[in-house]
């Protein structure tokens, strides 16, 4: 493993993709196995050691870059291992702190197109600044990483359009450090970020009122975007794209994918950003205009979460490893694998989607051109519904398509590009033109 200059961090390119046809189911005792891991090195609070080989956020990342070459040297360096670091002072770090991001990069076809599976490393108790207690952090969020670490060895076996990137975080508790440093990176590397997978507390049932739920997860998406300034909000409201920007359109495309998994969970789409009055790493993401999403449990239990350990009033407090559900973080992993599968496999989405047709009984669409689309698919609903209810296949090199006796008025249209394989990009929300000056 290796430390890179921030902007010297490169991606290389493998010559084809292929996908693996019958393909491995996310392993309960394996992900277990890593959250034990990760909970017995004590602490993993941003500030802790970083040279102490057993205890503290050091051995912890060291641990988490060596599964990653492990799983490379199981692929012959299919993923390249890397550090990125930069010091960071703030409030919660107010003696500056190293935050390092532990990556592995599976190279794709597409050099400087990324698919981003992220979680956070680091832990804490009920003082944000305590560095001392034991943190377990099994669920927030050693299961994230777990999922991170079983996604990369189950899509080791494959290879890909777009280069998929397993990001592990560092000072997510200390201001979302980690997710800020990897966003920025990505912009000034110029790195299409197709989609952004950020899973934080994805390992529990039993909510904090004792209900379980364990049939669904939480898929957080924002509506307005954050990286839009206010005459884009402004053009935004008069198109009525509020339920259709690219993480709406990320989050919509999660659903269907877990729709086709056997067994698996059904996809809440949270219209929030977030939990509510809450933020996490895929946030800085989102203001850089990137799709971009949050998974989360459908039950929460807020006294294993920032917690010390402690018994209170009979209550056990702490997010330790016995409170966890290991089948149902498999199934989270399932969907985070097939989405992150079906969006590297694919063409880029489309971009430049307008449509016309006002004071016209057609609606006409048009887009740019995308590398390795053979066809599109022009998708559009009536906009008084959620879903798309109607598509257009549209072999390429066309990129224009007319919809006959569609209303525009009434009508919401977007594009998908799709390749030789059959996999379909996010779904590109159509506006109006550009108007001329």
């Amino acid at each position: 493993m290796r430390t890179l200059p921030l902007l010297a961090l490169a991606i290389l390119a493998t010559p084809a993709f292929a996908q693996n046809a019958t393909p491995q189911a996310p392993d309960p005792a394996r992900l277990k196995a890593s959250v034990e891991k990760l909970v017995s090195f004590g602490t993993r609070h941003t500030l802790s050691s970083a040279d102490d080989p057993v205890r503290g956020i050091g051995a912890a990342r060291k641990w988490a870059g060596g599964e990653l070459t492990r799983i490379a040297d199981g692929c012959n360096g299919c993923i390249t291992v890397a550090n990125i670091a930069q010091t960071v002072t703030n409030p919660r770090a107010p003696n500056g702190a190293n935050i390092v991001d532990v990556l592995g990069f599976q190279q794709g076809l597409d050099p400087k197109r990324v698919v981003i599976v992220g979680a956070h490393i680091d832990s804490r108790v009920t003082d944000v600044m305590d560095i001392t207690k034991d943190a377990p952090g099994a669920n927030d969020d050693a299961s994230g990483v777990a999922l991170v670490l079983e996604a990369a060895r189950l899509l080791s076996k494959e290879k890909f359009r777009a280069t998929i990137v397993y990001a592990v975080f560092t000072g997510e508790e200390q201001g979302l450090l980690g997710a800020t440093l990897l966003a920025d990176t990505a912009k000034q590397r110029g790195w299409t970020v197709s989609a952004m997978l950020n899973n934080d507390i994805v390992g529990n049932t039993v909510g904090q009122n004792g209900v379980r739920v364990a049939d669904r997860v939480r898929v957080f998406s924002e509506g307005i975007r954050a990286s839009e300034d206010l005459p884009a909000q402004i053009a935004r409201r008069g198109n009525g794209g509020e339920d259709d920007g690219p993480s709406r359109s990320l989050a919509k495309a999660i659903d269907g994918v877990a729709q086709g998994i056997p067994g698996g969970l059904d996809v809440m789409l949270d219209r929030r950003p977030d939990r509510f009055g809450r933020g996490g790493d895929h946030e800085p993401f989102l203001k850089l205009g990137y799709p971009a999403v949050r998974f989360s449990v459908a039950a929460e239990n807020y006294t294993q979460q920032h917690q010390d350990l402690r018994t209170e009033n009979g209550v056990v407090y702490g997010d330790t490893v016995d409170k966890m559900d290991f089948p149902y973080l498999a199934k989270v992993t399932a969907i985070n694998v097939a989405t992150i599968r079906r969006i590297a496999a694919a063409p880029a989405a489309p971009t430049g989607v307008t449509i016309a047709g006002a004071l016209a009984t057609d609606t006409t669409v048009k887009w740019e051109p995308v590398a390795g689309a053979v066809r599109y698919r022009v998708h559009y609903r009536r906009n008084d519904v959620q879903d798309w209810q109607k598509t257009v296949e549209v072999a390429a090199p066309a990129v224009t398509a007319v919809l006959k006796d569609v209303i525009v008025d009434d009508t919401f249209v977007g594009v998908g590009a799709v390749g030789a394989d059959g996999a379909e990009s996010l779904v590109t929300f159509a506006g109006p033109e550009p108007r001329k000056r």
